[in-house]
């Protein structure tokens, strides 16, 4: 399937329409690829997908726009071996959109030239004006209610765009979005089955006992916010159960479900899982941008940040998503099946996107003493607005800087900025997501500046929660464990609700990107870091609490390290070459908890022109590395079409994909009629709303 436009003729100056960023317009059903190396026995019938964002509507490329914007997309590589037998697996390649509500809708229209939605640009722009955030809020309204009238083929019922991540859960896997429920799709073509209820999913064959009562909007007229839920769902790799949370603006803020797998028990040391729709959290501080969580066997770990998501923020002549430093960062700490027992535990002001492992320390009674988290920590808000091409706001503690640092993962200066070509640079760029702060405006009432280290980070941190003590919530660790960039972790999948001796994550070489394509951030190197002998020698050694850090070690000196005991590694790639977030994969009767390997998505840039734009034959590849050495790719696979930088994917082994659960109707592309009278006053409407 193809969706083709005038748009393909323009050059697109935002960093995230350009590149490998940009969308493509292409969707693909299983195609055979070749491949280098040696395929590993343990992806012989199994399937890699990831999710990202890619717009249906991309006419006007001069809009606002963000990396966490776009319709989803699902790509993936299924090694099939049902036709050469078990040895020797066919690698295919396929590609699909998610068909929510709104790319269904979008698919309808030739006229729509923008997404539906509002760019999450336009929400968070302190800067934007009020009309402009009313009116792209207004405009969104229209079109979901023209959606509604006579001659439209799919109603917009729910506003998510499915375009974060994918799971499987009880023969079932789901892409999600935190504007909506998960949505069901089928591997491994990829196809759209229908939204998630927590009960089940519609295009399933109806079932007796298990398709009655509300599933996680409940009921009311707010059960379609009630429904929104986060972009990374947990499915303890134990028991089966699924853990969410849902948040929006409206008190109670955040609520809380718990779905265990169909025709299971529990693990014998917990117990009876019992299915938990929609039950409130008590004690959030308001609506956030509340992303991740952390779930141990035992707890779970919501993250109450300082990072507001609320219209309501438009009265107080802030922007919808306003990041507020200066109030504190909160986890509500509870039992697994009691969020009435939340514990909230209060530390400095910080933003957390993604969580890496969440575990349970036990006394000799088997009782939890302490709920330990390792969160990939940011001191400021920088990637939302950066990732939009906008130049954060000065944070109100932190200090000029005098002297050029080490940068995070999400922001950036350029050695030779005072002697690069201005000419080369569109005059209309924005500072983009690897932005210099050196020249942002300083205004406010003097406070004290934070520490030099604490300035800009994007660091692997570690947090204890103490629950041993009854009267005081005290959280008795809290520093980073590297200095180095680090963002959007992996750990092998047995072991993410339980203590993981490795994290594996994505970070940055290179603080200078070329100007073509406005600065944004890429990964080209994979870490892994050995936990254990890190808190091992944090513990004979402790850092300073909250700005303190173990290693202090710069990216460059941990690739240059030749030490294969070093509690740090890292995988260079090539030149030009760059990655996306890495899938731990398992070996076969693994002599250790590191013994697989991991799954990436690469893309070589010398496939751009000289305006920064894809070359219409662009390609990339999926490598799989060795993650004990992280040194050895022993393979790739060639794909036949390019697959734009995105979020989160995962692995679904062989079993999985043959016990998915019956299907009965699959979500299809509009087809074209006659038009009719009114459908012709729609476009008409559609065409003036842009």
């Amino acid at each position: 399937m193809s969706r083709d436009g005038h748009h393909k003729k323009q050059r697109a100056d935002h960093p995230y329409l350009a590149g490998n960023f940009a969308p493509v317009t292409t969707t693909s059903a299983p195609r055979r690829v070749e491949w280098s190396g040696t395929i590993p026995d343990e992806l012989h019938g199994g399937m890699y997908v990831r999710n990202g964002g890619n717009p249906v509507s991309n006419a006007d490329l001069g809009r606002d726009a963000h990396w966490f914007d776009g319709d989803g997309m699902l790509t993936g590589v299924w090694f099939d071996r049902a036709a050469t037998g078990t040895t020797k697996p066919t690698p295919y390649f396929v590609n699909q959109f998610v068909l929510t509500d709104l790319c269904l809708s979008a698919f309808e229209s030739d006229k729509l030239r923008t997404p539906i939605l509002p760019s999450i640009a336009t929400l968070v722009d302190p800067v934007a004006r009020l009309v402009v955030v009313v009116w792209s809020i207004f405009r969104t309204a229209i079109l979901v209610l023209l959606s509604h009238l006579p001659g439209s083929g799919q109603a917009i019922k729910r506003i998510s765009v499915a375009n974060t991540s994918i799971l499987y859960h009880d023969g079932r896997a789901l892409a999600t979005c935190e504007s909506g429920p998960p949505i069901r799709v089928q591997l491994p073509g990829l196809q759209t089955v229908g939204w998630f209820s927590g009960n089940r999913s519609e295009g399933e064959p109806l079932e007796d006992g298990v398709n009655g009562g509300p599933g996680f909007g409940g009921t009311g007229i707010n059960s379609w916010m009630h429904e929104w839920t986060t972009g990374h769902p947990k499915v303890d790799p134990n028991t089966g159960e699924l853990l969410l949370f849902h948040c929006n603006f409206l008190p109670p803020f955040v609520r809380y479900s718990a779905v265990p797998k169909d025709g299971t028990k529990s693990d014998s040391q917990l117990q009876a899982r019992s299915k938990l729709l929609n039950a409130p959290v008590p004690g959030c501080s308001g609506g956030k941008m509340m992303h991740d969580f952390g779930v141990s066997k035992l707890h779970t770990v919501i993250l109450d940040l300082p990072l507001s998501l609320s219209p309501f923020n438009m009265m107080k002549n802030q922007p919808v998503v306003a990041y507020e430093p200066e109030k504190p960062s909160r986890f509500g700490v509870f039992p697994r099946q009691d969020p009435t027992a939340v514990r909230w535990f209060e530390t400095d002001g910080c933003c957390i996107f993604h969580t890496a492992n969440t575990w349970d320390d036990l006394n000799s009674e088997t009782e939890a003493v302490a709920v330990n988290l390792l969160a990939c920590r940011l001191t400021s808000a920088s990637v939302v607005f950066s990732a939009g091409n906008l130049v954060p706001p000065p944070h109100p503690h932190h200090k000029e800087p005098q002297d050029r640092k080490r940068i995070s993962f999400f922001a950036k200066y350029d050695e030779d900025e005072d002697s690069k070509d201005l000419e080369k640079v569109p005059s209309n760029e924005r500072t983009a997501l690897l932005s210099d702060t050196h020249h942002l405006p300083k205004f406010g009432p003097p406070t004290p500046p934070l520490s030099e280290d604490d300035e800009e980070q994007c660091r692997l941190y570690y947090y204890r929660f103490d629950v041993s003590n009854t009267t005081s919530n005290i959280i008795t660790h809290q520093y980073a464990l590297s200095c180095i960039p680090f963002e959007f972790p992996t750990v092998a999948p047995q072991f993410e609700m339980s203590f993981a001796r490795y994290i594996y994550g994505c970070s940055t070489s290179n603080a200078s990107f070329g100007a073509a394509l406005g600065k944004a951030t890429k990964i080209d190197v994979l870490v892994k870091m050995d936990v254990q002998t890190l808190l091992e020698r944090a513990n004979a050694s402790p850092p300073t609490t909250v700005t303190g850090c173990l290693d202090n070690r710069s990216v460059q000196e941990v690739i240059a390290t030749t030490n294969v005991e070093d509690p740090i590694q890292a995988f260079k790639l090539p030149p030009k070459h760059f990655a996306q977030e890495a899938r731990f994969v398992s070996r076969k009767a693994a002599s250790s908890e590191d013994d697989g390997f991991l799954l990436f998505y690469v893309f070589d840039e010398s496939q751009l022109d000289e305006f920064g734009m894809c070359k219409p034959d662009a390609s990339s590849d999926l490598w799989v590395l060795d993650a004990r050495d992280m040194q050895t790719v022993v393979c790739k696979i060639h794909l036949p079409n390019r697959v734009p930088y995105g979020l989160h994917g995962n692995w679904f082994t062989e079993e999985q994909i043959r016990n998915q659960r019956p299907v009965e109707s699959l979500r299809s592309m509009p087809i074209e009629g006659n038009p009719t009278r009114w459908k012709k006053v729609k476009e008409v409407l559609i065409g003036a709303l842009g």
